[in-house]
């Protein structure tokens, strides 16, 4: 579901993730046309590797 987000509205992806000062830059990214794809690029990539310190964390719970 993050990803779809992620790539339609990428800015919100940054705000479920807890980071709201990326996600308020990756709004103002958005808004230009052009910048729409970078910012959707981002935030896929920060979904990654928020997704590998979560498994990273729980590793180490272990």
């Amino acid at each position: 579901m993050r990803l779809l987000l992620a790539i339609f509205l990428p800015f919100m992806v940054f705000f479920t993730i807890g980071r709201p000062l990326a996600g308020i830059i990756c709004l103002i990214l958005q808004i230009t046309l052009i910048g729409w794809i970078p910012a959707a690029i981002w935030a896929v990539y920060s979904l990654s590797q928020y997704k590998t310190d979560k498994k990273i964390e729980a590793a180490l719970r272990k």
